[in-house]
């Protein structure tokens, strides 16, 4: 497997053509300037030895050259072996609630950035566990299938917003049933759902679809972000509050955390509700949780190791660079006595 460390760098190729194009108008300058000094067989007769090819050779092998650096920059490297890794864990869904009322901030700096914040931490206290996660609203939708690429999840993870659902709700039955279909039924591993939300206003009723998955094995946990005092929903723009969202009745609304829906789900899941609010208090019930559950061992294959091979191209463009100074711009002595296009000797009387 091939890996390119800092592709950044091959921009600087783009110098490599301007330097051929400048070379090519040189050329076609030098000749015109020539032609109204003297005829061309009058100029060969006073640089006989004068190669035509080889200054355009030397302009290639220094490109070459300059080439070869460039990649050096880039750092190519090379998986050297594959190894397959013998991991023991859990598979972790979590579903993000990601509508509008989450951007309420009566809990700092959100409640969705405030979820962000929880799951990033509760990631990084996982060991070899297989994690997925799920963006709901008024709807649900994949954001990240089962992986155990932690690095990937984060980015995802931060690239969550209000506006990845285009309808408005809390959908957790949605989330619940799309979750159902990201674990494995042959790995037979121990399955958790970790359900973010503020709980308000959650699609119809969900007690039968809770049910359904407590017998496939999932253990659901519910993490309440908000207060029951509630907040506003600011409206923004470039970061600056603007106004406030209103009701149909022109009257500026005030969404609440509804921790019972969420006390509900946990208790007929075999679950734990947590307040979000207290971070270290949900990671350390997190962490006991997942602790507590069966380990299943599965495989995962990857490159277990990559290798340098930027010394190859410093090499190479140290070797051009060499050939470059030792090719001179005259005609080669062994070439021209080869005479490969059967030119005729003349002889000039003095």
């Amino acid at each position: 497997m091939l890996v390119l460390e800092e592709k950044i760098y091959f921009w600087l190729l783009a110098v490599i053509p301007v330097v051929l194009l400048l070379y090519a108008a040189q050329v076609i300058w030098k000749r015109k300037t020539q032609k109204k000094f003297a005829e061309r067989s009058f100029l060969d007769q006073l640089s006989p030895n004068r190669s035509v090819f080889k200054p355009l050779l030397k302009v290639i092998l220094l490109s070459l050259a300059f080439a070869c650096f460039v990649i050096a920059l880039v750092n190519p490297k090379i998986g050297t072996k594959t190894e397959t890794l013998k991991r023991e864990g859990v598979d972790v869904v979590f579903a993000m609630d990601v509508s509008k009322s989450m951007l309420a901030e009566d809990i700092a700096p959100n409640r969705l950035d405030k979820s962000k914040q929880l799951v990033t931490q509760i990631v990084n206290n996982l060991a070899s566990d297989r994690i997925g996660i799920i963006a709901y609203a008024g709807s649900a939708f994949p954001q990240l299938p089962i992986t155990t690429d932690y690095g990937s999840a984060k980015l995802f993870l931060q690239s969550m917003n209000t506006d990845m659902v285009s309808s408005q709700g809390t959908a957790i039955g949605e989330a619940i049933k799309l979750a159902e279909t990201y674990y494995d039924d042959e790995s037979q591993t121990s399955r958790v759902l970790f359900i973010l939300s503020d709980g308000e206003d959650h699609g119809g009723e969900i007690e039968e679809v809770v049910e359904n998955a407590k017998e496939k094995g999932i253990r659901i946990f519910t993490i309440g972000l908000g207060t029951e005092k509630g907040g506003t929903i600011p409206i923004k723009r470039n970061g600056v509050t603007q106004s406030y969202k209103k009701d149909s009745n022109g009257e500026t609304v005030i969404t609440r955390m509804d921790s019972s829906t969420l006390e509900l789900i946990a208790e007929n899941a075999d679950g734990i509700y947590m307040n979000g609010a207290n971070t270290q208090e949900v990671l350390d019930k997190v962490t006991e949780a997942l602790n507590s559950l069966e380990k299943t061992e599965f495989e995962t294959k990857q490159f277990a190791a990559y290798k340098d091979q930027f010394q190859w191209f410093i090499a190479f463009g140290i070797l051009f660079i060499v050939l470059d100074v030792f090719l001179l711009e005259r005609k080669t002595a062994w070439v021209m006595q080869l005479n490969l296009f059967n030119e005729k000797k003349e002889n000039h009387a003095d």
